[in-house]
C-alpha cells in the first residue's frame, strides 16, 4: 500500500476513535469536543440551539476546520465507506501521480470541498439567502470523491462495480454522481448529506488533474504525462 493512503487510513481511524471516546464524557448527545472544535461549522452559527435535551451548545467557525473536518466522521458506516473508497481508488491514483503529488492533490480536493460547502451553508449570513442550518459538516467524502474524479479522468472506461454487481465505466459513474449530488443539493431532497462538499471535491479533482495535464487556459510550468 502506498504511504500516503496508508497514513490517511491510520490517521482517520485514530481520530474516529478519539471522537468516540471523548463524546462519552462531553455530555452532548449530538457531538463531542472533537466535533465542537474541528468539524466545519457555518459562519454565523448561533451559540446555542434548543432541542428535546434542552439548550445545546454549538460550535464556531475557525479556518482550520476547512481541513480538520475532512478527518472526522459521523459513524462507523460513514468512516468505513469513505476509507474503502480511499483505499480502492487512492492506491491507483497515488501510484499514478507519485506520493508527494497525491498528497497535494488530496488536500487541495479537501479544501475545495470544504470551501464550497462552507459558502453554501453560510449563504444566509453572507448573502442573506435562505435559512441558516446550524449544524456541522464532517467527513472525508469530498476529498475521496475528488480522488474518484481523478480515477475517472485517468481510467475513464475502466468498470466500477456498483453495489459490487453492476459494471459502469468510471466516467459515467462519476458524471452520474456529480449530477445527483448537484440536484440533491439544490433541491434539498437529500438532507443530512453534504452534497455540495461532494460536488466541490469532484470539481476540484477534475480541474487539478486537467491543470497538471496542461489542458486548462492556465498552464503549469511543466505539464505531466498523466
Amino acid at each position: 500500500m502506498p504511504p500516503v493512503v496508508k497514513n490517511l487510513l491510520i490517521v482517520n481511524g485514530l481520530i474516529f476513535l478519539a471522537q468516540y471516546v471523548l463524546q462519552a464524557n462531553f455530555g452532548n448527545p449530538f457531538w463531542g469536543p472533537v466535533e465542537y472544535f474541528f468539524a466545519l461549522w457555518p459562519i454565523g452559527t448561533p451559540a446555542q440551539l434548543p432541542s428535546q435535551y434542552g439548550m445545546i451548545d454549538l460550535g464556531t467557525f475557525y479556518p482550520w476546520q476547512l481541513v480538520t473536518a475532512g478527518f472526522l466522521h459521523g459513524g462507523v458506516s460513514h468512516i468505513l465507506f469513505n476509507m474503502f473508497g480511499l483505499w480502492m481508488f487512492g492506491m491507483r491514483i497515488e501510484n499514478a501521480l507519485g506520493s508527494r503529488r497525491f498528497a497535494v492533490f488530496y488536500f487541495v480536493c479537501l479544501l475545495g470541498a470544504s470551501l464550497l460547502q462552507l459558502l453554501v451553508v453560510s449563504a444566509p449570513v453572507l448573502f442573506g439567502i435562505g435559512e441558516l442550518s446550524p449544524y456541522p459538516t464532517l467527513g472525508a467524502s469530498g476529498a475521496v470523491l475528488g480522488v474518484l474524479a481523478a480515477f475517472a479522468l485517468l481510467y475513464p472506461n475502466e468498470p466500477i462495480y456498483l453495489y459490487f454487481f453492476v459494471p459502469i465505466p468510471a466516467k459515467w459513474l462519476v458524471l452520474g454522481m456529480a449530477a445527483f449530488d448537484l440536484f440533491s443539493g439544490i433541491s434539498g431532497t437529500n438532507n443530512g448529506i453534504a452534497n455540495f462538499a461532494h460536488v466541490g471535491g469532484m470539481l476540484t479533482g477534475f480541474l487539478l488533474i486537467q491543470y497538471w495535464r496542461g489542458r486548462l487556459p492556465a498552464k503549469p510550468v511543466r505539464s505531466q504525462a498523466i
